[in-house]
C-alpha cells in the first residue's frame, strides 16, 4: 500500500511540474522578450540649466549669457540638446568690441555605467554646434594732424559650425534631481566671416584665436520619467 501511495505522489507531482514548468518557461520568455522589445524606448525626458553661465553673467560685467540642456534615453545612448545665448562686452585703451548671438549643439551621449542601479552616468559623446551672432568693434587711434580718429566695424547675422568631443558625470542626488557637468574640446570652426571684420568670440565656441579650445559646464537637472524604467540587469557573478 505504502509502495502504490509513493508511485501516485510521483505520478501526480510530475504532472504537477510538466504544467507548471512550461507555464514558467514561457513566461520568463515573454519577460525577456518584452524587456528586448522595448529596450531601447525612452523612460524619461532630463532637462538642466547651466550654473556656470548663469555664475559668470552675475560676476563678470562683460559676459551675459544662459544655456538649457535636454536629454533623452536609449538604453546607454541618450541623445542631446542644448541651446544657449550669450554676449560680451570689451573694452581696451584704444577698442571697444560687444557682441551678442544665440547657439545651439546636437549629438549623443554613451553611458558606461551600465551596471549602477541608480543609472548615474560617466559618458563621451560628440555634438555638432551651430550659432548665428552679430559683433561691433569700435577702433580709436590718434593721428599727429587729424588728432582722435575713431572707425567702426560691424558683422551682423554671422554664422559659425563647430565639432565637440564630450565627457562628463550626471549624478542622481534626489529623486528627480540631478547634478552633473560636461567637458568640452571643440575644434573644426567654421564661420563665414566678412572681408572688413575677422570674427573675434563665437558664441557657444569662444575665442577664434586658437584653432580649438576646451569649454565647461555645470548643470542642475530634473528627470520627467515617461514610462517605467526596466530593473538592472543582475550582473553578480554565480
Amino acid at each position: 500500500m505504502k509502495g502504490r501511495t509513493r508511485v501516485m505522489l510521483i505520478v501526480l507531482t510530475s504532472c504537477l511540474l510538466a504544467g507548471v514548468i512550461p507555464g514558467v518557461a514561457q513566461k520568463a520568455d515573454s519577460v525577456k522578450s518584452d524587456t528586448i522589445k522595448n529596450k531601447y524606448l525612452p523612460t524619461g525626458i532630463r532637462i538642466g540649466y547651466d550654473l556656470i553661465g548663469q555664475g559668470k553673467s552675475i560676476f563678470q560685467d562683460n559676459f551675459s549669457g544662459w544655456e538649457v540642456q535636454g536629454d533623452v534615453d536609449f538604453n546607454r545612448y541618450f541623445f542631446v540638446l542644448e541651446v544657449g545665448n550669450w554676449g560680451r562686452n570689451l573694452s581696451s585703451d584704444s577698442s571697444h568690441y560687444t557682441n551678442s548671438g544665440s547657439y545651439w549643439r546636437v549629438g549623443a551621449d554613451v553611458n558606461f555605467l551600465t551596471k549602477d542601479k541608480d543609472r548615474n552616468m560617466f559618458f563621451l559623446g560628440l555634438r555638432y554646434g551651430r550659432s548665428v551672432f552679430s559683433e561691433t568693434l569700435d577702433v580709436m587711434k590718434h593721428d599727429r594732424n587729424w588728432g582722435l580718429l575713431s572707425d567702426t566695424f560691424q558683422h551682423s547675422d554671422v554664422t559659425a559650425s563647430w565639432v565637440e568631443l564630450t565627457t562628463g558625470l550626471k549624478v542622481k542626488i534626489w529623486k528627480t534631481v540631478w547634478l552633473g557637468y560636461t567637458a568640452r574640446f571643440k575644434f573644426a570652426l567654421s564661420d563665414h566671416e566678412s572681408p572688413e571684420m575677422i570674427a573675434y568670440d563665437v558664441p557657444g565656441f569662444g575665442l577664434t584665436d586658437k584653432e580649438t579650445t576646451w569649454g565647461f559646464n555645470y548643470y542642475i537637472l530634473m528627470r520627467f520619467p515617461v514610462r517605467k524604467q526596466p530593473p538592472v540587469p543582475d550582473f553578480k557573478k554565480r
